[in-house]
């Protein structure tokens, strides 16, 4: 089984990177089931019902966010009725949504996706080694490919939950930070890792705002506005490979395209 996860798509133009490259890779790589964070795909930040039914009929079976989740107000009540769209599963019970969820691929062939968030330098949320526990035995039961996407800030505690869930789940996947790390690897009990996927968007920004903007505030530590960037776009990306049997990874590969690239690939496929 072949699994695309895409990083933090952030604004315009990651949802049409993303569009444009779902099809390509699907093909390319032979994906047979695609999940991405949306959590700045609306505007670059959060999310709304549109934009998230853009990115679903574009090809994407489950949708995983962050601490901006609830930046769009309509988020509260469209995560209701949206299951595949998850928020972090450490916030507290009563919060709207759920942070699993468990997709039916072909005849028993399930996934489990679980979100989780970190707490250093992040919001106050529970424990996401224990949480993520809890979600874990809750999906069990139905399947053995679980994908955690773990939203955190610091290498550190991504790291750590890599190893704290080596053997149990096929993947541990960083989101957040929006820059893509060269760290991708198979740990030793079969869970793939990488501490950040990357961001899906302008990557002529500082992570994916315009650049004058945030440079202005670094230099003078006055308020500035910051808009969603527009220049080079590229998809960041994993493909991960994993057994539908044990769970266990065999492989993780990153992709880094722009739009050139992709269109070079949809030549070799010619």
């Amino acid at each position: 089984m072949k699994i695309l996860f895409i990083g933090d798509i952030v604004g315009k133009p990651g949802r049409k990177i993303t569009q444009k490259a779902i099809p390509l890779l699907i093909k390319y790589y032979a994906v047979d089931f695609t999940i991405a964070n949306v959590e700045n795909a609306a505007g670059g930040l959060g999310v709304t019902q549109e934009v998230a039914e853009s990115i679903r009929d574009a090809g994407v079976h489950i949708m995983t966010s962050g601490n901006h989740i609830w930046d769009k107000k309509e988020a509260l009540s469209y995560i209701e009725l949206e299951p595949r769209l998850l928020r972090p599963a450490n916030y507290p019970p009563e919060v709207p949504g759920k942070g699993r969820y468990v997709a039916k691929i072909s005849g028993n062939n399930m996934v489990a996706v679980i979100n989780i968030m970190g707490r250093i330098f992040m919001n106050p949320l529970d424990n996401p080694f224990h949480v993520v526990r809890k979600e874990i035995a809750a999906v069990l039961k139905e399947t053995r490919v679980i994908i955690v996407d773990f939203h955190a800030e610091a290498t550190s505690e991504k790291r750590a939950m890599g190893w704290h869930l080596d053997g149990q789940v096929t993947a541990v996947v960083g989101t957040h930070t929006h820059v893509q790390t060269a760290d991708e690897q198979v740990l030793p009990s079969g869970t793939a890792y990488i501490t950040d996927v990357g961001m899906t968007g302008p990557h002529d920004s500082i992570i994916g705002v315009q650049i004058r903007p945030v440079l202005t505030r670094f230099l003078n530590g006055m308020p500035s506005r910051f808009e969603t960037a527009t220049e080079h776009p590229r998809i960041n990306a994993v493909i991960i490979t994993a057994d539908q049997e044990t769970g266990k990874a065999s492989s993780i590969e990153r992709i880094n395209l722009s739009d050139q690239d992709l269109e070079l690939l949809e030549d070799r496929m010619e």
